[in-house]
């Protein structure tokens, strides 16, 4: 009995200690660098310098786009050109992405994010912000930080420790997790008009997740869009997606 427990727990706490050591592995998945056609433009903060994409350069309006864990914005580039046409879109490479210096973590993330967004409100007349999955954390960190006019996240989650707990239950991961990305927790410091898409077969962000943060945006109520058939993934390749945030950020 006794070398039962011994094993249990010997197991127990490795497999806890491999979580913690490991834990960024399972939050970013960084992609290269590819080629492509778009002009880039960089940023230099708190010693590193990250990459963007520019589309439509040189517009009064401008969008920051902040992808999810695995996405190369790269190849997103195309169809954010086409459907947001009247805004220069910033997609972001965050560090360790897309030829961008550095690796991912969330206070870095989160400080190059809002270092940007200073620089561009400078030169533009008004800067949204878009934020997909691990984007919509950042996304919503500047709304909670910047008098913020419009905001939209896709596919959001009120905390990435409250999915790793029900990943995880039986670990405490509010003690073994570096990033939280806690956005509802934030969620009272925001104040903008928000748009929320969900889809609605998404298996990675589960519904309960987006709604904690639905109800917690109390300041002013967000719109919220369900796409029928869309999964956390395939979301942007449904028509009512760009056509639900053209709307948004053309309405007053």
């Amino acid at each position: 009995m006794n070398r039962i427990l011994i094993l249990v727990i010997v197991t127990y706490v490795g497999l806890g200690v491999m979580l913690y050591l490991m834990q960024r592995s399972f939050i970013y998945f960084p992609t290269g660098a590819v080629e492509h056609r778009f002009d880039e433009v960089t940023f230099e903060n708190d010693g590193a310098t990250t990459t963007s994409i520019l589309l439509n350069k040189g517009q009064d309006k401008a969008i920051i786009y902040f992808g999810g864990n695995a996405e190369n914005v790269a190849f997103t580039a195309p169809e954010f050109e086409r459907e947001l046409a009247p805004y220069s879109v910033y997609l972001v490479n965050y560090r360790g992405y897309g030829g961008s210096e550095g690796s991912p973590s969330e206070a870095a993330l989160l400080s190059d994010a809002l270092a940007m967004y200073d620089s561009l409100v400078s030169t533009h007349e008004s800067v949204f912000v878009i934020g997909r999955s691990l984007g919509s954390g950042v996304a919503s960190y500047i709304a909670s930080e910047r008098p913020l006019k419009k905001l939209v996240l896709v596919t959001p989650f009120d905390s990435i420790q409250s999915i790793a707990q029900k990943q995880f239950p039986f670990y405490p991961m509010s003690i073994l997790l570096k990033d939280k990305f806690n956005s509802i927790e934030r969620a009272g410091n925001i104040y903008s008009d928000t748009l929320i898409l969900v889809a609605e077969d998404d298996k990675v962000v589960r519904r309960i997740h987006t709604d904690k943060l639905i109800q917690s945006l109390v300041n002013r109520a967000p719109e919220v869009v369900f796409i029928g058939g869309a999964g956390h993934n395939d979301i942007s390749q449904y028509s009512r997606y760009y056509q639900s945030i053209s709307a948004f950020l053309h309405s007053h």
